[in-house]
């Protein structure tokens, strides 16, 4: 079993395929997502700046992880990236976010566990019928019959995509870097 809230030294590093190339400035389109507080959340709808990091999957102690996780590149780290925006929460906040969702394929119910059990001060939302990976043309990877999503961030800004951060790496060093863009985007 691995320690979901550690990296490994060899963690492979993600390189940029430019799968994401065609998100800054994209409107978003009307996609209503279920959070884990049980009520839908459609992202073009909010106003101010939204923080959406987008992640392939968490696990949960005792059960392993996908068969050569840690050797996929941007794979392995999603509990501590999840504890890192959660540790920053408030300074992504007051640098101009007006809220923090993670997003995944997982499925409601798998996220509220992880939202109690790593005591996460915001939503994560489910794209489980991966509408909203589809709309967007976000790049995945499959593995193990799963579809997942490979880890980016979205600054969405009165509907549409004002930044994306692509690829992410280290994942628990990311919220910082989120916290330093919004800082500089406010000046």
């Amino acid at each position: 079993m691995s320690n979901l809230l550690s990296l490994p030294e060899d963690l492979p590093v993600p390189e940029d395929d430019g799968a994401c190339r065609h998100l800054a400035g994209l409107r978003l389109g009307s996609i209503p997502l279920p959070s884990t507080a049980g009520r839908i959340v459609d992202l073009v709808a909010l106003p101010g700046r939204t923080v959406v990091y987008c992640y392939p999957r968490t696990g949960r102690p005792g059960e392993p992880l996908p068969t050569g996780w840690d050797a996929i590149p941007g794979a392995r780290g999603c509990t501590p990236e999840a504890c890192s925006f959660r540790d920053h929460h408030a300074a992504l906040l007051a640098t101009g976010a007006a809220r923090v969702f993670g997003l995944s394929t997982q499925d409601s119910a798998y996220q509220r566990e992880v939202v109690e059990r790593l005591q996460l001060p915001f939503e994560l939302l489910s794209d489980a019928d991966l509408d909203f990976t589809h709309a967007l043309r976000l790049p995945t990877f499959e593995v193990e019959g799963m579809t997942l999503l490979k880890r980016l961030t979205l600054i969405v800004r009165a509907g549409r995509i004002e930044r994306d951060f692509y690829p992410v790496f280290p994942p628990d060093q990311h919220a910082a870097q989120v916290a330093a863009w919004l800082a500089q985007a406010a000046r």
